[in-house]
């Protein structure tokens, strides 16, 4: 019976590619720093992309408080605000009918750092398909964190909280992302 389950189990832990002069492990190495960087500068691009939101936001606002208060008067603008503050609910709810993400900041920030990633990946050759294969086979991870897969466009791997997963598509709650 304990023959069974040791062979059970070593059956499930895949070969280890711990080896360094092993090629697939130096390969395996390569793709993760290629994914460092990709994760990198696709969270310097949807921040930088934040930021521009906020400065047009704040233009917007100081636009409709010098139009209300110096140059027409509340009656004028009040429709004109109404008007503006729909179409943001309106494209919150085309953001959230398009993504099945919450119409949040955050929600925002997962999709378009999924969309950037799959642009720099792209851009810069990068094989997902490669990477994974090259997890399952015995990457480097560790038993109590397996070895996730996932498609380049859901990949929210690298939230904006600071945590980080080697893994691409590693979901924060263990599930395989398709």
């Amino acid at each position: 019976m304990d023959l069974q389950v040791t062979k059970a189990i070593e059956s499930m832990i895949p070969p280890s590619l711990s080896s360094h002069s092993d090629p697939r492990s130096r390969e395996l190495k390569a793709m993760e720093e290629k994914k460092a960087e990709i994760d990198v500068k696709a969270e310097a691009l949807v921040k930088r992309d934040m930021w521009c939101g906020l400065a047009f936001l704040a233009l917007q606002t100081a636009g409709f408080m010098r139009l209300t208060f110096w140059e027409l008067s509340w009656d004028v603008m009040e429709p004109i605000c109404f008007y503006v503050t729909s179409l943001y609910f309106m494209a919150g709810y085309a953001f959230f009918l398009r993504t099945s993400r919450d119409p949040s900041f955050e929600g925002f920030f997962e999709s378009r750092l999924a969309a950037k990633r799959k642009r720099l990946m792209k851009a810069r050759n990068f094989d997902v398909n490669r990477f994974n294969e090259l997890r399952r086979d015995g990457g480097a991870f560790s038993l109590s964190r397996p070895a996730e897969e996932c498609s380049a466009s859901s990949w929210p791997c690298c939230d904006y909280h600071g945590r980080r997963s080697t893994l691409i598509g590693a979901a924060h709650d263990g599930n395989i992302i398709d």
